[in-house]
């Protein structure tokens, strides 16, 4: 059975031993609606800084999410680029992972069944190098049941177009996300990448071809030289640059795409703290994901979230929404 398009998902209740409804009817309201999906509160995890959720459930309650966002996800397994596959840099990492992941059959069978025990959302990244890939995805993890959206990952190569990533051409944008709509009756969230001349126009095309929702960014192309040995530190030379050292970057461009589009923007890119997140949500994401936080502290996701609440409580707001897209208005 396929999940509704219009799905809510109740985090955990709370309530230390001390407190009573009373207290807990006061507390601030976190719920957000993205694309259709309901959330109990718009902290997300970044797709494949979270594993496929199971690796973080000793250190995290995974009920208290908003969401969880696996791994992104082919049609056939990957095994990845050779190592190494992963340099610190100043204020962030680089990464070439390549995209290793089990296949989405795989997932079905064995990490899914995990997550259907939660009441958070699940949402399934998924990619391909063709557009018949994306397709296929799609319809295997709709077909599956407990998956509560796809985000689709178009930062990968076309190879029939002679490698360009999907993401970089507004036509090319447009045309996978018209292709995994047509493959799902799930929301599609188009993760966008910032490895472009204008990412609004993007967004624009995406949104236009019938997107739900658009999360961005993902990483930025960098690289990072051992001066010793003359060699790059990532055997594929490039890799993609996240951590903080990206925010500003992250921050300006979801301002600019939120000022755009109508349909709801996740925020992602160097957030650490809750003071991070909410300056995504000032500026108009309705959620954020939290990425690299989660190498350097595997509860990054729930001080961030506390940390929202706090702030919440303290400027006696009592919607997230009076928050969000709120800039230059106090």
């Amino acid at each position: 059975m396929m999940q509704s398009h219009h799905s809510y998902f109740i985090c955990g209740n709370f309530m230390t031993s001390g407190e009573d409804k009373r207290t807990q009817a006061i507390e601030p309201r976190l719920a957000v609606d993205i694309g259709g999906l309901r959330l109990c509160n718009p902290v997300m995890t970044a797709s494949g800084t979270f594993g496929y959720g199971e690796e973080y459930a000793p250190f995290v309650d995974l009920n208290r999410l908003g969401a969880v966002i696996v791994k992104g996800l082919s049609l056939e397994p990957r095994a990845g680029n050779p190592p190494p596959r992963l340099a610190e840099t100043p204020c962030g990492m680089l990464n070439a992972i390549g995209l290793q992941n089990i296949g989405v059959r795989a997932f079905v069978e064995q990490k899914l069944p995990f997550l259907k025990d939660f009441t958070t959302a699940v949402i399934a990244n998924i990619f391909g190098e063709t557009l018949d890939e994306y397709e296929k995805v799609a319809e295997i993890l709709t077909a599956a049941g407990g998956v509560a959206a796809l985000e689709v990952n178009i930062s990968c190569p076309n190879v029939k177009k002679g490698g360009i990533a999907f993401g970089a051409d507004p036509e090319m944008a447009a045309e996978v996300t018209g292709r995994v709509k047509q493959s799902t009756n799930l929301p599609v969230i188009m993760k966008l990448s910032p490895n472009v001349t204008d990412i609004s126009a993007i967004a624009e095309s995406v949104e236009a071809a019938g997107a739900d929702a658009v999360s961005l960014i993902n990483t930025l192309t960098g690289m990072s030289v051992d001066v010793e040995r003359r060699k790059p530190h990532l055997y594929n030379m490039t890799g993609g640059l996240s951590g903080p050292a990206v925010k500003p970057v992250a921050l300006r461009m979801v301002w600019q795409v939120a000022s755009r589009v109508q349909i709801p923007v996740i925020g992602l890119g160097g957030i650490m703290t809750a003071n991070d997140a909410l300056e995504f949500l000032i500026v108009g994401a309705k959620a954020v994901q939290v990425g690299t936080a989660n190498f350097v502290d595997p509860r990054a996701t729930m001080k961030i979230l506390d940390g929202m609440t706090h702030y919440l409580r303290k400027h006696k707001l009592s919607d997230i929404s009076e928050l969000i897209g709120t800039l230059g208005r106090l």
